[in-house]
Parts: C-alpha cells; structure tokens; sequence
C-alpha cells in the first residue's frame, strides 16, 4: 500500500497544463445515468439480497434500486452529514485512500464491489485539462487506476475485471471511456492479516436510518404496484383532458359576435408523445361517458410495472379488490373528472 500512497501523491502535486479550446463533449443519456444504469445491470444479473452505495450522494443510486425485487437491504454510506454528497474515490487524500481498501475488502470483504472513477486519459478531450471537480484531490489514469486495483484486488483475494461507461468520439477511441470502471469479485476468503481489526472502536457514525420494505413481501409490494398504476393512470388522463378542452369547444356559426358555443360530441384521440408512439400497438386509453379507461396492456408497458409484475394476469391480481376494473378485467376504470381536476 505504500507504493499506492506514493502514486497517489504524485497525481495530486502534479502540474496541471491549460490547453487550447476544444468542442464541449455531451453524453446520451448522461454519463452519471450511464454509470447507475451499469450497477442496475450488474443487480439484476447477480440478484444480491444487499446492496451497499459508499458515497451515496443524493442517493439516486439507491432510488433506482429499490424497484429491484432481489434485494431486501439498501445500504447508503457517506462522508458528508450536511450534504450526504461524496462521489467516490477520487475525493480522497493518500491518507485515506491507504485505508479504503482495508476497510471495504478487508473488513466488509463483500462479494462483488464495483468502483467507478474518472479517467485522466479523457481529459485530453475537454476544453482544459483541470480536474473535474473542484474537490478532486486526484485523477488516475486508466494504468494508474488498473495498477492500484490489481494490487489491492490481489492482496484482499479478488479477481477485477476493467470497464467503463462514456464511450469517446469518433477518431479518439485510444483515450478510453471517459469513466473507468473496476468490478471486483471475491474468490477467496481473505487472509486473516488482511482483515482490518477494530477493538470496539466506532467507524461509521449513523446519520438516519430506515426500515424500507422489500417488494418479495407481498402487502407491500401490492400497495407499490397500485401507487404505479394510479400515477401512470392519471398522468394519462390529465394529458387526454388537456386534449379534450382543447377541442370541446368550438363557434357554433361564422358570426364573430355570438359567443355561443357546443361540445364536440365525439372526444378526440389523446395526443401522443413520441414515447407513446413507439406504443402505437399497445391497446390505447378511451372514455365512454364521464369515465376514463385504462388498458391493463398498456399500463404493463409501463418498465417498472412490467419488472415488478411481468405480466397482465400478475397486475390484474395485484389490484384485485383495489383498484376498480372495467367489467371483464381488462381496463383500470377511473371518473374523467373529480374534484382534484378543477
């Protein structure tokens, strides 16, 4: 671990060069979306029971991950008390970058852990080449960081497999992603000498603590499935009245001076995002009268009802005696107007 401090060192008391302007750089979707939505894929492949975010942030992270039926404990850890926002381990002085592996491999020593952290080899792209955050103390480059993982991930017993998230340009594929990403897994049971020993003393203040349900208990993981379906059922309504008053009402003659007006018997199709669009086979929402419907298909098409559900029959249980349906069960069934429309 020396040698990892000494590294460590040189990085931070390195000089900094300015560079020319460059074009700014964009992601799609967002590079910090792309990162959770790499530690969404590694949960839903694995399955773990529990999860640990350390530097959890604003715990976005951990938002995304509740929705997972696998796992039945969240864990969020960070520095930060007043703004729980730490990014990773790039926010670290040599000092205590030397202790984060003994306490996350050596006394955690959980099966899979992943580490995400900026690529210094992609700055080259940016308009100057500073350090991202005014807070880093540190950027490794990826021979850096994959020389300071495989030290780590052989000594605590973990094989580490490279990646990353932020593919580059076209003509600059030599930089690398512009986040580099490590993923180790546990092959062994560390060594006793590796395990970090604590003689009572406290390491973690906890800050705020919650007993979050797990969606494999059925009762709760009904009430989210119905909380679901009635946000996604308004949200749809609210946009098929938005439609309707813009068409209800039209002049009854060409005379400008009769403020007379009808409603158009015949309501009109909801307009359509072009999210929507891509559902144009999905069976849409209709009124008949002063109530609005739903199609139990459509609502399915929704991504988290359809990973918590996986089918219609599923949902339709889900929101027997709860929710109200159409006569065959095939529709939510909802008034077109009540009082919290007007």
């Amino acid at each position: 671990m020396a040698e990892n401090n000494i590294e460590c060192n040189s990085v931070v008391d390195g000089n900094v060069e300015e560079v020319p302007n460059k074009k700014i750089i964009k992601f799609n979707p967002p590079l910090y979306k792309q990162r959770y939505q790499f530690v969404k894929k590694l949960v839903e492949q694995h399955q773990p029971k529990k999860v640990a975010d350390l530097g959890c942030g604003d715990v976005c992270l951990l938002m995304i991950l509740k929705y997972q039926k696998c796992i039945e404990e969240l864990v969020g850890v960070d520095i930060n008390e007043g703004r729980l926002k730490w990014n990773g381990i790039e926010h670290f002085d040599s000092e205590d970058l030397a202790k984060f592996p003994e306490v996350v491999f050596g006394y955690m020593s959980p099966a899979m852990i992943v580490i995400s952290t900026p690529n210094s080899d992609f700055n080259s792209l940016f308009p100057s080449a500073v350090f991202r955050d005014s807070d880093h103390k540190f950027e490794w480059s990826r021979m850096q960081f994959q020389t300071w993982a495989l030290d780590v991930a052989n000594h605590y017993s973990y094989s580490v497999e490279f990646t990353g998230v932020g593919e580059p340009p076209a003509g600059a594929e030599d930089v690398g992603c512009c986040t580099q990403i490590g993923v180790f897994r546990k092959i062994a049971k560390a060594p006793e000498s590796a395990v970090l020993e604590h003689h009572g003393e406290h390491v973690y203040e906890v800050i705020y603590t919650t007993s979050y349900p797990s969606l494999q208990q059925m009762d709760y993981c009904r009430r989210v499935v119905t909380y679901l379906v009635y946000r996604e059922v308004n949200r749809m309504k609210r946009r098929y009245q938005v439609s309707l008053r813009q068409h209800e009402l039209e002049p009854e003659s060409a005379d400008t001076g009769n403020p007379t007006r009808k409603f158009i018997s015949d309501p009109p199709v909801p307009v359509l995002t072009e999210a929507d669009k891509a559902m144009e086979m999905i069976p849409q929402p209709f009124c008949i009268g002063d109530k609005f419907y739903v199609p139990l298909e459509r609502i399915i098409a929704y991504p988290r009802l359809g990973h918590i559900c996986g089918n219609v029959e599923k949902l339709r249980e889900f929101l027997a005696d709860v929710v109200e349906l159409n006569c065959d069960g095939s529709a939510v069934k909802v008034d077109l107007h009540d009082c919290g429309d007007y």
